[in-house]
């Protein structure tokens, strides 16, 4: 059965966003007073500087991210990231990305965000920006509280393949049917699996690996 709309798949750090939510995390818990700020910005500034060179471990940057909510229920860090969302994301939005998500919805395509950035992070910013559908790096939970480690495979490069290809198992996409925004070369490995790969506002990498391949490249920045 051929599917009854396509599927629109969105980065979501540096590409709808105007910055890099999970790394404005981190800036954030130190702002607060919640972390050890040398040694939290040190730490968060060298995960970001492998991230962009592609040389992330991306189990130790999780464990790391992790670390700020070990032993806290979503319930009792809720008020705390709706702090976060309205004072650091909400000014990160950018009005051409909202206006790309709008345009895709009037076609009626399914919008979808995957990012490698943690769910517990992620999953309001999502509401945020109207996206129910949400595909990002997993925590384990054990009795109702984060116990520190990741669950699952890592939404991360060859892992957002893999992440999307069991999300798409139930649901009648293609594919080749579907776009992929990114601003990351990290992301190579899905916009080499999509029908229409876009770049946005892409690192010196991806741009350049998107002029050999022939994919579209976007600006949605001011």
């Amino acid at each position: 059965m051929l599917p009854t709309a396509n599927l629109a798949i969105f980065d979501l750090d540096n590409t709808l966003l105007g910055g890099d939510s999970d790394h404005a995390w981190g800036e954030f818990l130190v702002g607060e007073g919640l972390v050890d700020a040398n040694e939290h910005l040190r730490r968060n500034d060298a995960f970001y500087a492998d991230y962009e060179n592609g040389s992330l471990d991306i189990d130790a940057y999780l464990r790391f991210v992790l670390s700020t909510v070990v032993g806290k229920s979503p319930s009792e860090i809720a008020p705390l990231l709706q702090r976060f969302v309205e004072k650091v994301v909400e000014p990160l939005r950018l009005p051409r990305a909202d206006a790309l998500l709008e345009a895709h919805r009037s076609k009626g395509d399914q919008l979808l965000i995957i990012t490698a950035t943690s769910e517990f992070i992620t999953r309001p910013i999502a509401d945020l920006l109207g996206v129910d559908e949400l595909l990002a790096s997993q925590a384990e939970i054990i009795q109702g509280r984060f116990s520190g480690a990741p669950a699952g495979t890592p939404c991360f490069q060859h892992g957002k393949v893999e992440r999307l290809q069991a999300w798409l198992k139930n649901r009648e996409f293609l594919l080749e049917q579907a776009c992929f925004y990114s601003d990351s070369h990290n992301d190579i490995p899905l916009l080499a699996n999509v029908g229409e790969a876009i770049a946005v506002d892409p690192d010196d990498k991806l741009r350049a690996h998107a002029r050999q391949q022939g994919w579209r490249v976007i600006s949605l920045r001011d």
